[in-house]
């Protein structure tokens, strides 16, 4: 079950409502979750970005964050809060947020206790977004083989819900910034069913959320990133399985 996908008119929808709805799903869902969503009001759900070691740049591009943000306010009411926070990924602080960014070009370092924590933070009803911002596949890939020996990541199928949340996306991830000439693909990580990490690759979105003097991209591919982007906002925080 999941909250069926909502039109670009949504705008229209009653906040309180629809706020309502997402708080009792997600009690039914998982308990952690719920608290979480519980505290649903304007500008009060803060999202993460994660700070973590090894010398990639997990600081890259700061406007990102803040742009989809106000994209995904101005289409769905969710009572995001206009400011992100970055906790380090052995914080753990990271279980207050219901939703965690993680971006760069380097590589991850971790040990024992950070990805004891990232993983209780998933178990518990977090969700993780990463964005390969090229250079980052390796060592987060060997991140997730650590933390979760016994899973691995599967290649979502273009009739995912998450490719269809708010706005329409029937070939998968857009392509934002070209680097190899490679498809873009989108990963899922699946605890017990549930849909707790995305990880999309050779697609760059966060690239398309910076502000545009940033990296000078086209208005048309600035506008399909932000709107996957608030695709994985609104999934993350209103559906199940």
């Amino acid at each position: 079950m999941f909250i069926y996908p909502i039109e670009s008119n949504s705008k229209h929808i009653y906040p309180i409502i629809f706020l309502i709805y997402l708080v009792t799903i997600a009690f039914l869902i998982n308990p952690f979750q719920s608290n979480l969503l519980a505290q649903i009001s304007t500008d009060d759900v803060h999202i993460a970005r994660i700070k973590y070691r090894g010398g990639g740049d997990w600081y890259n591009d700061p406007s990102s964050l803040s742009n989809l943000l106000r994209f995904t306010s101005e289409t769905v009411p969710l009572g995001l809060s206009m400011h992100y926070r970055d906790v380090d990924l052995g914080s753990t602080n990271l279980s207050q947020y219901p939703f965690a960014f993680l971006t760069g070009h380097g590589t991850i370092l971790t040990n024992a206790n950070e990805r004891r924590n990232l993983r209780r933070y998933l178990e518990q009803g977090g969700f993780l977004y990463v964005d390969d911002d090229y250079g980052l596949d390796a060592s987060f890939r060997k991140l997730i083989s650590e933390t979760f020996p016994e899973e691995e990541l599967i290649e979502l199928p273009f009739n995912h819900p998450l490719f269809k949340q708010v706005f329409s996306f029937p070939t998968g991830v857009p392509k934002i910034h070209e680097h190899d000439r490679q498809t873009p693909r989108t990963y899922g990580l699946f605890l017990d069913g549930r849909l707790v990490l995305v990880y999309t690759y050779e697609s760059n979105l966060a690239d398309g959320w910076a502000d545009q003097a940033i990296h000078n991209t086209p208005e048309d591919k600035r506008r399909v990133a932000l709107q996957m982007g608030t695709n994985i906002l609104v999934y993350a925080l209103s559906a199940t399985p």
